[in-house]
């Protein structure tokens, strides 16, 4: 029996993937903070403490090109580079030796943060999402198929903002690697196919105004531009 809603059926969202008709089907964001030691210095924040996970609701990708309106209630408006993983299956408590066969491609994404209200919500041991979790706060690039690239473990990862160089890292620098984030989420939640991660951001995040463009880009990945109305 084919079922019915009482509501028109929600848009899927995806992502495009290099060389490829069809495209990536997004079922949920997650994203690893504290994954660069020189970004959680600028922030000051412990080093001691491990990366954690939070999430963005699927609905949040802008995909490449896209104009983002500057949101609502922050006067911080911030860019945070990242190397995103898309998994192509998934499951609980994954071995790390087992991990990289779930990647079905990698792409280029930009964690945009109100930190004004992230800050004040940390101070306030309160979740984050009013920072984090907000329309089109997730920008991805088209996906790359791991079967064309490998996996990834060291590369340029930057963003210029109106032409301007702001951050500059390599994946080298990544605390934790793509195969242990995989595995430590895993057992925190079962992952799935469709599933994205954000893997955290070097150095070298700041404010954005309105007007200003944004290039992005990892080496060996490819680039993302987008726009802020």
């Amino acid at each position: 029996m084919t079922a019915s809603f009482v509501i028109p059926t929600l848009i899927q969202p995806s992502l495009a993937v290099v060389g490829e008709e069809r495209t990536f089907p997004v079922r949920r964001i997650w994203c690893v903070g504290r994954n660069y030691l020189d970004h959680i210095r600028e922030l000051g924040n412990d080093e001691r403490q491990p990366p954690f996970f939070f999430a963005k609701h699927a609905d949040m990708i802008a995909t490449d090109g896209s104009t983002i309106p500057y949101p609502p209630l922050t006067k911080d408006f911030q860019h945070e580079v990242e190397l995103v993983i898309a998994l192509k299956s998934g499951g609980a408590d994954i071995d790390p030796a087992q991990a990289l066969d779930c990647v079905y491609g990698y792409a280029v994404g930009i964690d945009l943060t109100r930190r004004d209200l992230q800050t004040a919500s940390r101070k306030k041991e309160q979740p984050w999402e009013i920072g984090k979790s907000f329309d089109l706060s997730a920008p991805c690039s088209a996906v790359r198929r791991a079967s064309d690239i490998g996996h990834p473990t060291q590369g340029k990862i930057w963003l210029s903002v109106n032409g301007e160089r702001r951050q500059s890292g390599d994946l080298a620098e990544m605390i934790w690697n793509t195969a242990e984030i995989i595995a430590k989420l895993s057992r925190q939640v079962a992952v799935a196919a469709g599933d994205i991660i954000m893997t955290g951001t070097p150095a070298g995040v700041a404010s954005l105004s309105p007007g200003d463009s944004i290039e992005a880009g990892i080496a060996g990945i490819g680039t993302l531009k987008v726009r802020i109305a």
